[in-house]
């Protein structure tokens, strides 16, 4: 039996730093095993059905996979399409709202929501807003102030090493496309 799931790659396409084409990336994991994997957005997204036995052991067979290809040590964190659903289901109310730039704060295991939540700078009032998810942490800041943002602190410490960003809209489509099939 197979489960639907998102392959979050952190740090390709960035800046233009380690560079992936989507269909090369796709390749790689069609030449894996995952028939079915496709892209969705052009920032490191897979989406593909695997049957695995936990998913620390499927992000670090992912993660050897993508070395082996592109000679890159690429952190992947994977999340089922019903986590994914979770994580969207208990975001704060306002999370996404035209008002706000928002995101969600992918931990990859073993971190934990409360590690990585110790580890966060005094944050700017009415600027920032952080909640705590299900193995996430949601964060927003005032669009009209969002270059007055202290998030940045934590983009520096050694634990956002294990924490992939993407924007709510990404998180949303990305539900939208593993429900499309």
């Amino acid at each position: 039996m197979t489960t639907a799931f998102v392959a979050l790659l952190r740090g390709i396409n960035v800046g233009g730093k380690n560079l992936i084409a989507m269909p090369d990336l796709v390749a790689c994991f069609h030449d894996g095993g995952y028939p079915d994997a496709r892209s969705v957005v052009q920032s490191g997204n897979v989406l593909f059905n695997a049957a695995a036995p936990s998913q620390p052991e499927l992000e670090g067979a992912l993660e050897r996979m993508l070395e082996a290809r592109f000679g890159l040590p690429l952190v992947v964190v994977v999340r089922s399409r019903d986590e994914l659903a979770a994580t969207i289901a208990a975001a704060p109310a306002d999370h996404g709202s035209a008002e706000l730039r928002s995101e969600v704060f992918f931990l990859k295991h073993p971190l934990t929501v409360d590690e990585a939540w110790a580890q966060l700078p005094e944050l700017r009032e009415g600027v920032d807003a952080v909640a705590p998810g299900p193995d996430a942490i949601y964060f927003s800041r005032v669009a009209a102030r969002a270059t007055k943002t202290r998030i940045t602190r934590f983009m520096s410490l050694p634990v956002f090493q294990r924490v992939t960003v993407r924007s709510w809209r990404t998180v949303t489509r990305l539900l939208e496309a593993l429900d499309a099939g």
